[in-house]
């Protein structure tokens, strides 16, 4: 059996400087992760191709970013019944709003779980994906526990140093 993975899909490698949050963040949760560069427009049979490939291989979850007319994640959702995950790339006149009307409005029956637009959406894609792998991954719920107890811990460290410096004043 092959190694259960996260496929990361960009529209564009433009994209790349939000969805780089996507990534890190699977790597560090431990989560093997693909990524590639396809379009749901200029190469609508590769992306096909592509992902009917990842699901034969193991993909347990496909996050796609795109902007502008954003198609990629329902291109993919059309394609798969895996989850498909759809970040909404920050970008163009409407700074990305339209990416997340394109994203968010799909057909009911082909369903995309759609994050805010831009970097904090593809972190939330990432720990998305990472929770949904978790529920048939005891090991990785654990690190999912885990890296939530050291943020909290990162924002009590924070406000012990702001009260410190208050009280020094």
């Amino acid at each position: 059996m092959s190694t259960p993975f996260v496929a990361v899909l960009m529209g564009s490698d433009s994209d790349l400087p939000q969805v780089q949050t996507t990534l890190d963040t699977l790597n560090g949760l431990g989560i093997r992760v693909e990524a590639r560069v396809t379009s749901a427009h200029r190469t609508p049979v590769r992306t096909h191709e592509f992902v009917k490939d990842a699901e034969a291989r193991g993909c347990q979850v496909f996050i796609c970013a795109a902007g502008l007319a954003a198609h990629l994640a329902g291109a993919v959702a059309a394609a798969t019944v895996r989850p498909v995950i759809g970040i909404p790339v920050e970008t163009g006149p409407l700074s990305g709003e339209d990416a997340l009307l394109s994203t968010v409005m799909m057909p009911g029956g082909i369903p995309v779980a759609t994050v805010a637009i831009g970097k904090a959406g593809a972190k939330n894609a990432a720990y998305l994906a990472a929770q949904m792998m978790s529920l048939a991954d005891p090991s990785l719920y654990q690190r999912l526990k885990d890296d939530r107890e050291e943020n909290a811990r990162a924002v009590e460290a924070k406000d012990a140093a702001l009260q410190a410096k208050l009280a020094g004043k």
